[in-house]
């Protein structure tokens, strides 16, 4: 099966982030100049710009951000998929991306819901997705 879904395409500085989440880690880049954490894969540190960027793993934890929920628009190569979630969610280690929240509660997610990354294979592609599952279902879901 293959996909009409937009699918990322790593660039030589991105690629370790994509070859991470094939083996199913998160992880993000420190400067080793600075110390910023950043998110997403980057080619110089946002803040000194250093090119001294090396990668950490995450633990995988944080919490939801914002979020919305997308329940119907034109063809995008995501009308398998809706409704969906798509939220910002900040690490635990302080950065922040943007992803999906999945699973059978994602409808009942709040700002400020803890998640887990879980990890998603786009279907006839080698690319791996981090995605983000609720711990536990929100109260009065």
């Amino acid at each position: 099966m293959t996909t009409t879904r937009p699918v990322p395409t790593p660039s030589s500085w991105s690629e370790p982030f994509w070859a991470a989440a094939r083996e199913e880690r998160l992880t993000f880049q420190v400067c080793g100049s600075c110390g910023t954490a950043t998110m997403y894969p980057k080619r110089l540190c946002p803040t000194c710009l250093s090119d001294a960027l090396t990668w950490q793993d995450a633990a995988g934890t944080g919490e939801v951000y914002t979020w919305t929920e997308q329940v119907a628009g034109p063809p995008s190569g995501f009308e398998d998929r809706v409704p969906y979630v798509v939220a910002v969610v900040r690490l635990d280690e302080g950065v922040q991306l943007m992803s999906n929240i999945v699973g059978p509660d994602a409808a009942n997610v709040q700002c400020g819901a803890r998640v887990t990354v879980a990890f998603e294979t786009v279907p006839g592609t080698d690319v791996v997705l981090p995605v983000f599952t609720l711990d536990e279902a929100p109260a009065g879901a």
